[in-house]
């Protein structure tokens, strides 16, 4: 697969602009207590390589028995709290290279909208080109999949981006190789087209058991 140089550079130096801004402006970058706590967990533990990595926000962080519900399989769980894709893409040397994963999944994008108003679906879209296009360079043979944004009840703002974006990236993914977008936002529907508020927990946000057993039937056929 070819990559558009030029342009991937230009992206590559505005993230790593926006992380060199960010480590002058405080002492640790955003959410580094997190990622020292993966690094605490591969120190002590022995982590499998070449296997399904999960990245990306809170939605990922909180399936913490993600691998009872795909016993065929071994996943390692990267999802962090409250990240967007700018914060997978700052620390993708820290969360993805290390696993030297056969498969990644992505879940995040909600936060983006939802930390910042004026970003544009065109930006963000960008946001998620940066992340595919490194994972690509890095792990050739890899399968990416992005799970959709899915609907969130307390976050109905956002709903008509995340389903612009959504599309986007679809489109951009459906012309890829050993890549795909994964559905989950009209599965969390009912017939009605109603978001499934029994599926979530009181924060209307994070999802309930009910909830990850949809996500688990809708992924279950796209995982290696």
């Amino acid at each position: 697969m070819k990559i558009n140089s030029i342009k991937y550079n230009i992206l590559i130096l505005l993230v790593i602009s926006a992380f060199n801004f960010q480590l002058s402006a405080q002492e640790y970058p955003t959410l580094w207590n997190e990622i020292v706590d993966f690094k605490e967990l591969d120190a002590s533990d022995s982590i499998s390589k070449n296997r399904i990595l999960f990245v990306g926000s809170s939605s990922f962080k909180f399936w913490k028995d993600v691998n009872d519900y795909f016993p065929n399989h071994q996943i390692i769980n990267r999802g962090f709290g409250g990240s967007t894709l700018v914060d997978v893409t700052r620390y993708f040397y820290d969360i993805i290279v290390p696993y030297n994963p056969d498969q990644v999944v992505i879940y995040c994008g909600e936060n983006d909208f939802a930390f910042d108003s004026d970003l544009s679906v065109e930006e963000f879209f960008l946001r998620f080109e940066t992340l595919y296009g490194m994972i690509r360079v890095n792990f050739p043979r890899a399968t990416i999949n992005y799970l959709s944004i899915k609907p969130s009840p307390s976050r109905m703002n956002i709903l008509d981006k995340s389903i612009k974006a959504n599309k986007m990236i679809a489109d951009y993914l459906d012309n890829k190789t050993n890549a795909s977008y994964i559905d989950i936002f009209y599965p969390m529907l009912d017939e009605r087209r109603n978001i499934k508020e029994e599926i979530f927990l009181e924060d209307r946000l994070h999802m309930n058991a009910k909830g990850y057993q949809i996500w688990q039937k809708v992924m279950a056929p796209y995982l290696k």
